[in-house]
């Protein structure tokens, strides 16, 4: 990043590991051709991640549409970050996949019931950091 550059694109090391160092993203789906979003507590682990859920519309979209976009993205007073994973959504059913899930320490911020475990297989990930400043002035770049 430079002064004239304050975006720098990230490798897809460096996008798992800054993935790997939050709990927080957003589901995006489609519903009924309307594009949808859901904040959600997730861990991840390359090529997957994984998050809990109930019953809903969360749920629904995610097995109706499976190809999903997962973003998170973090930041300081001076840059941030942001990571975005496209995928195919998976409901985890079988035993040996319930069982793995239960060990990654998913945790949620709210004491609700989420019995379904969503995995997204990433088919790509992507990411960008921001060095954070003032918009350049116009009149500067006219001449």
């Amino acid at each position: 990043m430079t002064e004239n550059d304050p975006i720098t694109e990230l490798s897809e090391d460096e996008s798992w590991h800054l993935l790997a160092s939050v709990a927080l993203g957003r589901l995006v789906t489609t519903a009924e051709g309307k594009a949808e979003i859901f904040p959600v507590n997730f861990v991840a682990k390359r090529p997957t991640v994984l998050f809990k859920t109930a019953p809903g519309t969360k749920l629904i979209t995610a097995i109706l549409n499976r190809d999903v976009v997962f973003e998170a993205d973090d930041h300081t007073l001076t840059e941030g970050w942001s990571v975005i994973v496209r995928g195919t959504a998976r409901v985890l059913s079988k035993r040996a996949d319930l069982e793995k899930a239960e060990r990654a320490h998913l945790l949620s911020w709210i004491p609700t019931d989420k019995p379904y475990y969503v995995t997204i297989e990433a088919s790509e990930i992507t990411g960008r950091r921001f060095s954070f400043g003032s918009e350049p002035d116009p009149e500067a770049t006219i001449a």
